[in-house]
């Protein structure tokens, strides 16, 4: 995947020219120290900066594409019009997904884009906090498989299956052998590189017949092979693959951090407000698609069908409240946000991802916990305050 660096730029202040006036020296004065004043607080605000960690995806490429739309400027010391409104300054770092993660888990970051199951890890040793849903796959997380080779899932017994071990795809693999009825000790799940595997099933090595991957390799692979298909995918899981935006606890206690949370929010509906009006729409889906995997049109409408944004506050609200977990209620769900953390944080245990139950709450901070689930500052955003 193509990945653009941010240009991080170095803050400095304006100059501003000064005609002197024949005015008594101590209105004078008071004037040059009340601009003063004013300049000084201006400037201490301005230096409120905080960072946000993203990667190519969907929901999260909205972020850099804010940026090509100069909703933002993700420059340090640079203001869009969103961080003038919040008086924030938002700093975008793009890198590829696993070194996002290990921005965040060592404090490089104030905030990242990290799923549900993956924001864990990091939790238990650096309080976090959900500020904002931003998708759930619904078929953007599929098991490929050779249709020759493969007639139902029963054929995958005694046969490889490749994917990212310990990550949304073994667990996309794993929760629909325990829907279908399967053991998954029969099955084996043999890590590898999405991209790597995906490649590997694109140029027909011998032993591929079964993979598990996301987009855009499952959009590609099923582009390069007619006879490859989907044996099953995310829709029979829908919201339990979360996509969000989670900001550490440290970083919301600081002078800003509050007003970083509900930006990086506004900044997000902003965009999908881009995406709901007819005028703005192609343009906004393009360039979200150029910030992910350069994709064009045709095939980001494929992707949004199978990545489902949380469109707006009342279904980001609703997920974080103990209502619809699939945005708008459209879809029926296993369980609420909570059953569903419950169901994660069980197969991260199983497969050793963490070796205790982190304390996951609900709501508004109150006492320690590793991860928390917070509609505070959407609220905040909906306020417009």
């Amino acid at each position: 995947m193509n990945t653009k660096k941010i240009e991080v730029a170095t803050f400095t202040t304006q100059e501003h020219k000064t005609t002197r006036r024949k005015e008594p020296m101590k209105k004078f004065m008071s004037i040059a120290i009340a601009v003063i004043v004013i300049f000084t607080a201006f400037s201490a605000s301005a230096q409120e900066s905080f960072s946000i960690a993203w990667s190519e995806y969907p929901s999260w490429s909205a972020f850099g594409a804010a940026d090509e739309f100069l909703l933002i400027d993700g420059r340090e010391g640079k203001l869009g019009p969103i961080e003038e409104k919040w008086n924030i300054d938002i700093v975008l770092e793009e890198a590829e997904y696993d070194p996002c993660l290990a921005l965040y888990a060592s404090g490089q970051c104030d905030a990242v884009c990290i799923t549900n199951m993956d924001v864990l890890n990091p939790s238990m040793s650096r309080p976090s906090v959900a500020i904002l849903p931003t998708s759930t796959s619904y078929g953007a997380d599929a098991c490929l498989v050779v249709k020759s080779a493969v007639s139902d899932v029963t054929a995958l017994k005694g046969k490889k299956v490749y994917g990212l071990e310990a990550s949304v795809s073994q667990y996309t693999f794993e929760r629909n052998l325990q829907i279908l009825g399967e053991n998954t000790d029969d099955y084996e799940f043999v890590n590898m590189d999405p991209g790597a595997a995906a490649m590997a099933m694109q140029q027909k090595l011998a032993g591929y017949e079964g993979i598990v991957v996301w987009n855009p390799f499952v959009l590609s692979t099923l582009d390069k092979r007619s006879d490859v298909n989907v044996l099953f995918d995310s829709r029979t899981i829908p919201g339990e693959i979360i996509d969000m935006v989670v900001m550490s606890q440290s970083s919301l206690d600081k002078p800003g951090g509050e007003n970083f949370a509900c930006a990086v929010i506004d900044v997000f509906y902003a965009m999908n407000a881009r995406l709901a009006d007819p005028a703005t729409k192609e343009e906004t889906t393009v360039e979200i698609g150029r910030k992910f995997s350069n994709l064009n049109y045709a095939s980001m409408r494929t992707v949004l069908r199978q990545t489902r944004f949380y469109q707006t506050p009342e279904q980001a609200l609703a997920l974080f409240t103990g209502g619809d977990v699939f945005p708008g209620g459209t879809v029926d769900t296993d369980g609420n946000l909570n059953d569903i953390m419950n169901r994660v944080v069980a197969f991260c245990k199983d497969k050793a991802i963490i070796d205790k139950d982190p304390t996951v709450a609900y709501g508004a901070k109150n006492g320690k916990v590793n991860l928390r689930f917070d509609p505070t500052y959407i609220q905040r955003v909906v306020a417009g305050k």
